[in-house]
C-alpha cells in the first residue's frame, strides 16, 4: 500500500514538471528586467509574464511558427534571443516593422515621412548627437527589411538596441510582455507593491 502511494506521488510530480515544462516553452515564461533601456515604463526589479503564443507556436527543431494569432505590431513590448547570442535575451519596444521607412529627427521618430506620438518614452539628455557621430539622436531614413523589427528602449538615451545592434529577427522573437506579476527595489530592498498585476502597456 505504501509503495503505491509513493509511485502515485512519483507519478503526480512528473506529470507536473512535464506540465511546467510544456507551460515555459510554448505559453507563458516568467522574466526579470535587469536594467533601466525600459524606463518609465519598467523599471529594474520587474518580474515580467511573457505572451510566448501570440505570435505563434515554434515547432521543436523548426522554425515554423504555428497557431499564430497575430503578427508583432508596432508599439509591442517583445522579448527576443540578442542578435547572434542566443544565450541572452532582451526586451524592446517594436518602432518599426517590416516595409516601413524609419527615420530619426533629434530625437523624434518618424515612421513612412511622418512623426509618431510615443508618450511611453523618456529623454534625460538634452544634447543633441549628430548621425556622423551617433545613431543615437539622428538616423536613416532606413527601410525595415522583409521578417525583421526595428525595436528601441523607452529610456531613448540609455538604451542599446536597433540603432547599434541592427534589426531584429521575427524568428528570434520569443513572445510579448503583458504583465508585471513581482517588483522588487533592490535600493530600499523592499518590494514595489504598487506595480504587482499591472498590465504593461
Amino acid at each position: 500500500m505504501k509503495q503505491g502511494k509513493l509511485w502515485e506521488y512519483a507519478k503526480a510530480i512528473v506529470i507536473a514538471l512535464i506540465l511546467a515544462l510544456i507551460i515555459r516553452a510554448y505559453v507563458v515564461q516568467a522574466f526579470k528586467i535587469p536594467s533601466g533601456s525600459m524606463l518609465p515604463t519598467l523599471l529594474i526589479g520587474d518580474h515580467i509574464l511573457v505572451n510566448k503564443f501570440i505570435y505563434g507556436t515554434i515547432l521543436p527543431f523548426s522554425e515554423n511558427r504555428v497557431l499564430v494569432f497575430q503578427k508583432p505590431e508596432r508599439g509591442d513590448l517583445i522579448v527576443f534571443r540578442y542578435p547572434g547570442d542566443n544565450g541572452r535575451d532582451f526586451i524592446k519596444r517594436i518602432v518599426a516593422i517590416e516595409g516601413d521607412v524609419i527615420e530619426s529627427r533629434d530625437k523624434k521618430i518618424f515612421i513612412n515621412g511622418k512623426p509618431i506620438n510615443e508618450p511611453y518614452i523618456q529623454h534625460t539628455d538634452d544634447l543633441i548627437r549628430p548621425a556622423e557621430v551617433e545613431p543615437r539622436d539622428n538616423f536613416g531614413p532606413y527601410l525595415v527589411p522583409k521578417n525583421k523589427l526595428f525595436v528601441m528602449g523607452d529610456n531613448r538615451d540609455q538604451s542599446y538596441d536597433s540603432r547599434y545592434m541592427g534589426y531584429v529577427d521575427i524568428e528570434n522573437v520569443k513572445g510579448e510582455a503583458f504583465i508585471i506579476y513581482w517588483s522588487w527595489d533592490n535600493i530600499k530592498n523592499f518590494p514595489r507593491f504598487n506595480r504587482i498585476g499591472n498590465l504593461i502597456h
